[in-house]
């Protein structure tokens, strides 16, 4: 994947680690979860960005400020495709903030396939 050229797997965030709320409704009705890889932003380390399916040629990935994640919870690494150990987590997201999800695509004239918009 070419993104993994410049993305640095995370190490430590000032991010609390995930206890078991008291009350899980109210956690829901106030985060939302995501669940992917967890990486240093290239450029602003106010930012993380999460990799929702880093095994597959078709993913997408988010970013997040730190300061809007709760917790985190570990979950069961993966095997990349390159043999590579990838870290899963799954982030409590504050409802109301603002993330921005990438979804790679190939820029290509569709007129060039025969079909016409």
């Amino acid at each position: 994947m070419p993104m993994r050229r410049w993305l640095k797997p995370a190490e430590r965030f000032d991010i609390q680690k995930y206890k078991p709320p008291r009350d899980p409704e109210r956690l829901r009705s106030t985060h939302v979860a995501f669940t992917g890889s967890l990486f240093k932003h290239p450029h602003d380390e106010r930012f993380v960005l999460l990799v929702a399916d880093p095994g597959s040629s078709n993913t997408s990935w988010f970013e997040f400020r730190i300061e809007d994640i709760s917790f985190f919870e570990s979950l069961p690494s993966i095997v990349g495709p390159e043999g590579e150990v990838l870290s899963m987590v799954r982030v409590w997201v504050k409802k109301k903030s603002v993330g921005v999800r990438y979804t790679p695509f190939i820029v290509e004239d569709v007129s060039s396939r025969g079909t016409h918009a």
